[in-house]
């Protein structure tokens, strides 16, 4: 046998290489193309869902700004037992902003709620009314300690930019409710926008009509109305013409998934300019419907959030897919001002905040209650991640911390009055049959009928997932 085959291979030339690399990549697609079609029939996105539903539509409220778990919905005695002592085997604790003091307990007292008799902070008297109908989450932990990627990672279960958020893939898994409002809509704060802005409602990867509408009681959509120079027949031809015109253009180039997107959002408008100002009128609510809300406060950010609440309200009965709502927004150069970040002064801080989220919030979950959305409506709280039991050095705050927060569900699909998981006796690290994002986005995916492991999208060589490679399900908090 002649070995010289094996010690030196043979050398081909450029054009030989060039051409077998061709007929390798065509045999590879034809092998592809042929498995597609001797594939069986299957689940197809916008085509319904894996298994029956229990929800058919989520409210997302996002706290920004890292919400202390141990001061709102975790319970840690220990923390005023041990006050002013240095948290044990953690003396020396750097965290994200630099050194800890010792142990800080909670501004205020705890106090057992509904028949579970759950403690939360007394800082919530609006919210205790409905603590038996929530799940709470006790021991989630994030992979990012900074805002902006805490943020899109709570989001899209995926720490950087350019992954599709939640509302995103439920809206490209499920399609409309109601082809004459958006499938999927943010309503950022007052305030602002959260960290890393529109990132957290982004379309990524998806098909670009799987983006957020952006719309707020404050911020009204812009150039619904027809020019007063333009009859409404006028306005009708021209868009007939313009859907012949664009019609032909993406038929000519299929792969521009951008046309595709912008034609969608042409026929969306026109058919927002009737729906979308009856469903923003919020004057057509009943005063005591206002008045539970608290539109009429004298705290502008509790009007506005309030008034953002009620905006929420009316487009989830009305058939919009996913709904985010924010309340407080991306940092201020003073911490803790405009959002939840209470780096300095906690107690100050949070005395801000806490009545601003309590009474709309609350009014919020009663009324979807008591019209019976939540039969069929999954409502889910996030803040992208927690913070420590300890004060900061020389402050009266807390800095962030990953290892440890609470999240929480309720509504459809859902057992009211639970609590899974645990931190430790500090509300340091997850503990007792610890969370992660991908566990809890798979459980709203399973309510709303959706396999998580079957919902992908091929991007870039890989098939994507709003739980990347991991997740379960929490069924110890299914209904």
């Amino acid at each position: 046998m002649d070995m010289d085959f094996l010690a030196k291979p043979p050398e081909i030339d450029r054009r030989q290489f060039l051409g077998n690399v061709t007929t390798g990549l065509m045999g590879i697609s034809l092998a592809n193309l042929m498995a597609q079609e001797n594939s069986p029939p299957g689940w197809s996105p916008g085509q319904g869902t894996h298994f029956p539903a229990k929800a058919k539509r989520v409210l997302q409220i996002f706290c920004p700004g890292a919400v202390s778990h141990m001061d709102l919905w975790d319970y840690k005695p220990m923390l005023a037992k041990m006050e002013g002592q240095p948290l044990p085997g953690e003396e020396e604790m750097v965290s994200f902003q630099g050194k800890n003091g010792n142990i800080m307990k909670s501004p205020w007292e705890f106090q057992p709620a509904g028949e579970s008799g759950k403690m939360i902070t007394s800082m919530l008297p609006h919210m205790v009314k409905h603590i038996d109908d929530i799940a709470f989450l006790h021991g989630m932990s994030s992979k990012s300690n900074t805002h902006g990627p805490g943020c899109v990672f709570m989001g899209t279960g995926h720490a950087t930019e350019g992954f599709p958020a939640a509302g995103a893939w439920s809206s490209y898994a499920l399609g409309s409710l109601n082809n004459q409002l958006p499938t999927y809509v943010a309503i950022p704060d007052v305030r602002g926008e959260p960290p890393n802005g529109k990132a957290n409602w982004s379309n990524g990867f998806l098909p670009a009509k799987h983006q957020a509408l952006m719309m707020a009681a404050h911020q009204p959509i812009r150039n619904l109305a027809r020019p007063g120079a333009i009859s409404k027949d006028e306005e009708l031809q021209t868009r007939k013409y313009l859907d012949l015109l664009n019609g032909k253009y993406a038929s000519q180039r299929p792969a521009e998934d951008d046309l595709k997107a912008r034609m969608s959002a042409y026929q969306l408008a026109a058919a927002m300019q009737l729906s979308a100002p009856e469903v923003a009128d919020l004057q057509a609510e009943p005063k005591h419907i206002r008045e539970l809300y608290g539109t009429d406060s004298q705290n502008p950010y509790l009007a506005g959030y309030a008034k953002n609440c009620i905006l929420a309200r009316r487009l989830l009965e009305r058939g919009v897919r996913y709904v985010n709502l924010y309340c407080a927004s991306r940092a201020s150069g003073v911490d803790g001002k405009l959002n939840w970040d209470a780096h300095k002064t906690l107690k100050a801080d949070y005395e801000r905040h806490l009545p601003i989220f309590d009474q709309p919030t609350a009014a919020l979950l009663t009324d979807l209650k008591q019209r019976g959305l939540l039969q069929d409506t999954l409502v889910i709280w996030c803040s992208e991640f927690g913070r420590m039991p300890t004060h900061q050095h020389n402050t009266q705050g807390r800095d962030h911390n990953p290892d440890a927060f609470t999240l929480w569900m309720m509504g459809a699909g859902v057992k009211g009055g639970e609590s899974y998981g645990s931190t430790d006796q500090f509300g340091r690290r997850a503990q007792e049959n610890p969370t992660t994002v991908w566990d809890f986005w798979s459980t709203v995916l399973h309510l709303l009928g959706l396999d998580y492991t079957k919902l992908s999208y091929y991007h870039n060589g890989f098939e994507r997932r709003l739980t990347d490679v991991h997740g379960g399900v929490i069924q110890s908090i299914l209904a």
